[in-house]
């Protein structure tokens, strides 16, 4: 958001805010706000865009494992009503932020835009059926952009702990321990989340014929890592840690690779400038900054699973994820389905 701002667009946001509570730290734009579940969309909601940037939905597999039916709901169906939505509404632009997830089991191989898709989760597949579903909507009046994000790390304000990167700080600071809950020889690409941000501008402001219904790998492709060296490179950023493995540790499914060679060449604008060593030193300042506790990222505070489930257990939201009468109000501050003009 605060990219897009610097960069002289007007945003207006669109969340159900289910995580309003879960805020680390400061930097969270106030713009114009809408608050409503994405699956409650309406025309008037899109109307006299230039361009939807869509990241709304359930953004983790934990959350997704929690109701696979409940994921595609919100995941896919919803978005892709959003796309229709949008193309009535005569906004030109729809970019949405799919994820490498999509290519799941891919094991070693470097994977480009034209390999096959592999998911594993409903995270995963719901990601592939919105690409899917999405592309055939595209012609001369409506023009879709699919970014595969890398899986994302760095510090922004509602920070996730559950992302690799980040746990592993995390753990490296709050006990001194980098706990690998997998036996690290899977690889994941990574970016950093401005970076994330800087290609989404990117995509928005390119002639609208680079991108037409074209997927991104985004990230860089010297960032692809196993997770025990993303453990090594924590424990050469934190002084006196430690490398441990969860016991019973398997290997994670969830193995992939990418090439993204094809965004630097198509979309020169999309400068990354974040690394994982670089990465990891921001996480580790912040986290001395705040004295972040194990109780905080892997309890109700943080951790996604466990503040939705409390919102629950406390009859704040229902079993479909919505708002009940029973819900503390809380002022809408920013968008994760967000319109641009």
């Amino acid at each position: 958001m605060r990219l897009l701002l610097l960069a002289g667009h007007e945003v207006v946001g669109l969340d159900s805010n289910l995580f309003e509570r879960c805020t680390f730290c400061e930097g969270i734009q106030h713009v114009p706000a809408i608050r409503k579940d994405v699956r409650d969309v309406e025309l008037s909601d899109v109307e006299g865009f230039d361009a939807v940037l869509h990241l709304a939905g359930l953004s983790n597999d934990p959350l997704g494992d929690l109701n696979a039916e409940l994921t595609y709901e919100i995941n896919h169906l919803a978005s892709v009503r959003l796309a229709s939505l949008a193309k009535e509404a005569g906004v030109q632009r729809f970019i949405f932020s799919s994820s490498c997830s999509n290519y799941g089991a891919g094991g070693q191989d470097m994977l480009t835009e034209e390999s096959a898709f592999n998911p594993v989760t409903p995270y995963g597949i719901s990601k592939v059926r919105v690409e899917q579903d999405v592309s055939r909507l595209a012609d001369d009046r409506f023009s879709p952009t699919f970014l595969r994000n890398a899986t994302a790390f760095g510090v922004s304000p509602r920070l996730r702990f559950d992302l690799v990167l980040n746990n592993l700080v995390a753990w490296a600071y709050a006990t001194g321990r980098i706990h690998i809950k997998s036996d690290g020889t899977a690889w994941r690409p990574i970016v950093h989340i401005e970076d994330i941000s800087r290609a989404f501008i990117a995509a928005m402001e390119a002639p609208i014929d680079v991108v037409h219904n074209q997927a991104f790998n985004v990230g860089r492709t010297e960032d692809n890592y196993q997770i025990r060296d993303l453990a090594e490179i924590v424990k050469a950023t934190i002084p006196n840690t430690e490398i441990e493995y969860a016991q019973g540790a398997s290997t994670d499914q969830r193995c992939y690779r990418v090439d993204c060679s094809k965004i630097q060449r198509m979309l020169p604008a999309f400068r990354p400038q974040w690394d994982a060593r670089k990465g990891a030193l921001e996480l580790y300042e912040a986290f001395r900054e705040t004295d972040l506790t194990v109780e905080d990222f892997e309890g109700e505070r943080y951790k996604r699973i466990a503040h939705i489930q409390k919102l629950i257990a406390s009859h704040q939201l229902d079993a479909a994820l919505r708002w009940t009468e029973h819900a503390i109000p809380a002022t809408a501050e920013v968008g994760t389905a967000m319109e641009v003009s």
